[in-house]
C-alpha cells in the first residue's frame, strides 16, 4: 500500500508538469519566442502608463529564480533546483520552450517575467503591432478576460495542490496577492 501511495504521488507530480498552464509560446502551429521583461519594459516603464516594469522589478516574481539557489530548494529538488524542470516551471518564464526561438538577450534566470502571463512576445513586441490589440493577440499576446481567468492561471503555481511534496506551503489569497502585482494602465 505504501508503494502504491508513493507511486500515486510521483505520477500526480509528473502529470502536473505537463498540464502547467503558463501562457503558451504557440498558437495553432505558429510558435513564438520569449524576449524578456527588460525588452517589454522598454515601452512599459512610464509612470503615466502604470510603470509595469517597476511593478515587476519590485515583485517576488522578479526574484523567483533566486529562491532556487537556496539550500532548502536544493534539498527539496534532490539536487540543483536551478536545473530541475519541476522547479523551473514555476520559478522562471519559458521553461521547456524551444530556446532557439528566444531573443538573444532573453534570460530565464530573471524569474517569472511578463511573458509568463502575457505569452511569448517575439511577434507582438513591435510597437505597431502592440498598438493594434487584435494584431497583438494574433501574434501571441495573451489578454485575460477577467480576474477569474487570471486567478486560475496564477494558481497553476500558487495553489498548494500544484506544488511538489515538501514545498513550503504559503497560503495564497488571490485578491491580496494580485493587488501587489496589478499593473493596469491608469485611466486618464
Amino acid at each position: 500500500m505504501k508503494n502504491f501511495f508513493s507511486l500515486t504521488i510521483i505520477l500526480s507530480f509528473t502529470v502536473s508538469l505537463f498540464v502547467y498552464a503558463e501562457a503558451p509560446n504557440f498558437i495553432g502551429d505558429k510558435k513564438f519566442g520569449y524576449v524578456g521583461a527588460e525588452k517589454c519594459g522598454m515601452c512599459h516603464k512610464k509612470d503615466a502608463d502604470g510603470n509595469q516594469l517597476k511593478v515587476w522589478q519590485e515583485s517576488k516574481h522578479a526574484k523567483a529564480f533566486e529562491a532556487l539557489k537556496t539550500e532548502s530548494a536544493t534539498k527539496l529538488a534532490g539536487g540543483d533546483a536551478t536545473k530541475s524542470a519541476a522547479c523551473l516551471k514555476c520559478h522562471t518564464t519559458g521553461a521547456g520552450a524551444d530556446a532557439s526561438l528566444n531573443d538573444a538577450k532573453f534570460n530565464p534566470e530573471n524569474g517569472v517575467q511578463c511573458e509568463a502571463c502575457h505569452g511569448a512576445g517575439s511577434e507582438y513586441k513591435n510597437m505597431k503591432i502592440m498598438k493594434d490589440r487584435k494584431a497583438a493577440v494574433e501574434n501571441g499576446l495573451v489578454v485575460w478576460a477577467n480576474e477569474g481567468e487570471i486567478q486560475v492561471m496564477c494558481e497553476t503555481c500558487h495553489a498548494t495542490k500544484n506544488q511538489p511534496e515538501g514545498h513550503p506551503a504559503a497560503e495564497f489569497k488571490f485578491a491580496d496577492n494580485y493587488a501587489k502585482i496589478a499593473h493596469k494602465k491608469p485611466v486618464k
